[in-house]
């Protein structure tokens, strides 16, 4: 028993065998920071998918004390949680509008985003029965996922004959390209996005998340919507993140094991040791969002990072060994002090020491799928640090 680290029993974050811990101070000055950078526009916040996996409540609860007043969630049912910690920011609903949730948005005071013809029409029906009501007005201008067409909406605009209460408190859409500020692409979905505000003249507009909030004042319009870049994630393909780390992820050392030479780790034996290894085996696994696509070997698929994803223990980075498994991830701790792992230590999956954006890099991904993925076993802690 000697060889594990003691922790309080009733302590159930310092004993959990998966630890993320979520700075809050770091995520309002995030959320400042891309205010700043929003120059004379507000500045939203985007906290869909329980604020990109991090708890929707909290982080909630945090920016809107720092000030933020207009919130995007994906549901209705984030925005209901919401409304709880946010209780008089304005709410948008990005998926919209749909029969059986009326009641829901009506009484939760949450915004829909219209942005297609179906609920278009759908919201007009509603109109009818319940009256006016608030909305906003989701345009494509080139992405091809959501959104109306920009012909039809224009249209709609100048459409005398629309009902009188079809009367939308924001127009908006989204770029394809952002992250990556030479693309052309940024400026001919700006362009398409004018001709759209010149129709809907003295509606607020939206078209910058956080990489379109980089791209300048041009892209800026009245609201911007920051999401990746308040929990710290690289908004912008190959410039240096200006973010704070939000989060960090830890998961426990079950066994610190020795292997010799010539044998092989984990499943399809994709690694063959070439030196007598110790190898630390720690709580977490594909189904915890530490994903298989890290392995060290057998991922065909990936090239960007051959070699595979590390973790950070005892002020090292440590290589992962062989597949990463659905629970179970084995670390090559061989070149630290023999003493200096043990198990009950924790790993860094990522954080402060292991930026999210490397770590997405070695799975081939970006960091909105390492952060989202997070599987529920994670017992949280919320700090405020300076």
């Amino acid at each position: 028993m000697s060889e594990f680290l003691d922790a309080p029993e009733d302590d159930t974050f310092a004993s959990a065998g998966l630890r993320l811990t979520v700075d809050l101070t770091a995520l309002t000055e995030n959320w400042s920071d891309m205010a700043h950078r929003s120059g004379a526009a507000r500045a939203a916040a985007v906290v869909k998918a329980d604020a990109y996996g991090l708890g929707i409540e909290d982080a909630g609860e945090a920016l809107y004390t720092a000030g933020a007043r207009d919130f995007f969630v994906a549901t209705v049912d984030e925005g209901v949680t919401l409304r709880l910690y946010a209780p008089d920011a304005r709410i948008f609903v990005l998926s919209g509008i749909w029969p059986g949730t009326e009641r829901r948005f009506f009484d939760n005071d949450l915004v829909p985003v219209i942005s297609s013809d179906e609920q278009f029409a759908f919201w007009m029906a509603v109109l009818a029965d319940y009256g006016d009501y608030p909305c906003a007005l989701h345009v494509d201008t080139g992405f091809n996922r959501l959104g109306l067409h920009i012909d039809d909406a224009i249209a709609l605009a100048d459409d005398v004959s629309r009902p009188a209460s079809f009367a939308p408190v924001l127009v908006m859409s989204h770029l394809a390209c952002g992250d990556d500020p030479t693309h052309v692409m940024n400026r001919q979905q700006l362009e398409s996005f004018r001709r759209v505000t010149a129709a809907y003249e003295g509606i607020e507009s939206s078209l910058a998340a956080s990489a379109g909030i980089f791209l300048g004042e041009d892209y800026h319009f009245d609201l911007t919507r920051p999401g990746i870049a308040l929990y710290g994630g690289e908004a912008v393909s190959g410039l240096a993140n200006p973010m704070r780390p939000v989060a960090t992820a830890e998961a426990r050392v079950i066994q610190v094991r020795s292997v010799e030479a010539g044998e092989s780790v984990s499943y399809g034996r994709a690694l063959q040791l070439r030196r007598d290894s110790r190898l630390a085996i720690v709580s977490a696994g594909y189904a915890d969002g530490y994903m298989r696509s890290q392995s060290s070997g057998g991922v065909p698929l990936r090239q960007a990072v051959p070699q595979g994803g590390h973790g950070f223990i005892a002020g090292h980075k440590v290589p992962v060994a062989g597949r990463i498994t659905m629970d179970l991830t084995i670390f090559d701790v061989t070149d630290l002090p023999k003493n200096a792992v043990r198990a009950g230590d924790y790993v860094e999956l990522f954080g402060k020491n292991m930026a999210l954006d490397d770590v997405a890099r070695a799975a081939g991904t970006i960091g909105y799928e390492i952060l989202t993925s997070m599987g529920l076993r994670y017992e949280r802690r919320y700090v405020a640090e300076e």
